[in-house]
């Protein structure tokens, strides 16, 4: 071939060239450019026209409308809306689980601040000028029982029984005024110890203590584990991004945008393959979650329980009129033994001045009765009513998180051919991954290493298992002992997003996960950005110059 047949060949290849070209002009990023600058970046380095995207780490590598710099931009903007949506839905469980500590806190205190009331009026209005002097006593008692409520590392037991060493002691006091000086601390602790044997208040204390520490147990371990949860969603829900799931989420929001696609929405299941992957860790909370949520459940049904919480609360008053009023009808038995037991009342080596004169009559407390109103029990229903159903709706948060990103950012569609699949607008193949980290391993969008959990969220379901066998023990009756749990367990967790991918960003829109790179390759046919005209790849233009180069050497 001489060189006139092959300036002849070259010719007709720039005229086909020209005449493509003419028919199907690059596609513009004007659309591109727009999104850019209302995400408040500069437009300074981002292409009018579309451009080869064999730069790009992340996104699909055919034409595209963004330089690497625009990519690395994105995908840190990706990664802080992404936990930013994390930690929103978290906080809404956070704020339902402090709004449910609020009201019970609220309304339990109302019912012991309640009780108090009751005691001191009908207290005063039967002793009269002798409750003041002895008020102390009882205000003491309410405001230990308050702070074991609260927290405080105190046996309830404990707290009653000594509580009704004190009243013992006053009540012996006052059943002789003249000589009530004269008992030694010797025989007031005699007397005390005679209380297990002679009863001078009855069956009263047994009866109280029975009710009010099984009642406070199980009212406090609730309130701590409505704590305990809100911390560990706080927590969680704090724990950053690993490096692939932030490519997985930049694949799935932003690259449709640098291809040109930005109005398509991706497939649903790709979305949850995306979520189910960056969220393994976080959905290996259920188990536990779901145990603690179902315990708290158990526990808060009791207390609607005969007697009910409103019932043991005022029945304090109760019982302490009742044992009063038992006291005070057996005092000379009473005193007559314990001065057989413990002997003489006075110092020691001080003979016992008792007098022998008619005493004057002491005034006597009124037994007191507790019937509550409808109205109490309606209002104890609906407290146990409202917690209950603001539980159920977060016994299975976890493991519907991922769904939840996804509602309303995705075609609507599980079999559409016009949503985004992470390569380009068609249907998405893969079958949805099963929930927690073991089911990731063969997860196509978020290449994650199943034998290394996240520590801070292991760490949370220990506390998880903690705290439901706290409440297990409550819920039997026995005393659990609740310390500050919040630095219980500390650590950073195992993945998160390098700092130069987590900026300050906008609520998200749902998009991708990172691709690895046997995703980026592409058959023949999907070489062509959709919506192109008979754009020339650069790979046709080689095999032209190299036809050419052959002719030549020719």
């Amino acid at each position: 071939m001489d060189l006139t047949a092959v300036a002849l060949l070259v010719s007709l290849i720039s005229v086909a060239l020209s005449a493509d070209n003419a028919g199907g002009n690059v596609r513009s990023c004007a659309d591109v450019r727009q999104f850019y600058s209302g995400k408040g970046f500069t437009l300074n380095g981002v292409p009018q026209s579309e451009i080869s995207g064999e730069h790009l780490r992340i996104c699909p590598q055919g034409y595209t409308c963004c330089t690497i710099a625009m990519e690395e931009t994105l995908s840190t903007l990706s990664c802080r809306e992404f936990e930013g949506l994390v930690r929103e839905a978290g906080r809404s469980i956070q704020a339902s689980l402090n709004a449910q500590y609020r009201t019970f806190d609220t309304y339990f205190l109302e019912l012991l601040n309640g009780s108090e009331r009751w005691l001191e009026e009908a207290f005063v209005a039967s002793l009269g000028d002798l409750y003041q002097p002895n008020a102390g006593v009882f205000r003491d008692l309410y405001s230990d029982l308050r702070r074991y409520y609260s927290g405080a590392s105190l046996n309830l037991e404990e707290v009653l029984d000594e509580f009704w060493m004190r009243l013992l002691e006053r009540l012996l006091k006052a059943s002789d005024p003249e000589t009530a000086s004269l008992l030694s601390d010797d025989f007031l602790e005699c007397a005390s110890k005679q209380t297990e044997t002679l009863h001078p208040f009855g069956d009263a204390p047994r009866e109280l203590k029975t009710k009010l520490v099984r009642a406070f147990i199980a009212a406090r371990a609730f309130i701590q584990g409505l704590n305990v949860a809100g911390e560990i969603v706080r927590k969680v829900s704090q724990v950053p991004l690993s490096l692939e799931c932030n490519r997985a989420i930049m694949k799935l929001v932003y690259c449709p945008h640098c291809r040109g696609l930005g109005s398509v929405k991706p497939c649903i299941n790709y979305c949850k393959n995306v979520m189910k992957g960056c969220l393994a860790n976080q959905a290996d909370l259920d188990t536990e979650w779901q145990s603690l949520i179902e315990t708290m459940l158990q526990v808060a049904s009791s207390f609607g329980a005969e007697p009910s919480m409103d019932t043991v609360i005022y029945s304090i008053p109760v019982r302490i009129s009742e044992a009063v009023l038992t006291m005070q009808e057996n005092m000379e038995i009473y005193t007559s033994k314990v001065f057989k037991a413990c002997g003489d009342r006075g110092e020691e080596g001080t003979p016992s001045s008792i007098s022998e004169e008619p005493k004057k009559k002491a005034s006597t407390v009124t037994a007191l009765e507790y019937k509550p109103s409808p109205k109490s029990a309606a209002r104890l229903e609906v407290q146990i009513t409202d917690v209950s159903s603001k539980l159920k709706e977060m016994q299975f948060y976890w493991i519907q998180l991922p769904s939840a990103l996804c509602s309303g950012k995705t075609a609507s569609s599980t079999n559409s051919d016009k949503c985004w699949n992470g390569i380009t607008k068609a249907s998405y193949l893969p079958e949805v991954m099963g929930n927690g980290l073991a089911n990731q391993i063969n997860n196509p969008e978020v290449e994650i290493d199943i034998t290394k959990p996240d520590r801070t969220i292991r760490q949370q379901i220990m506390l998880l298992k903690i705290t439901s066998n706290r409440l297990k023990n409550a819920l039997d009756g026995n005393d659990v002992d609740f310390q500050d749990t919040s630095d219980d367990f500390s650590g950073s967790g195992s993945g998160m997003c390098a700092d130069h991918l987590c900026v300050q960003g906008r609520p998200p829109v749902f998009g991708p996960k990172t691709d690895r790179p046997k995703l980026y390759a592409y058959g023949p046919e999907n070489k062509r950005v959709k919506g192109s005209v008979n754009q020339i790849q650069p790979s046709v233009i080689l095999l032209v110059l190299l036809l050419t180069t052959l002719l030549l050497r020719r």
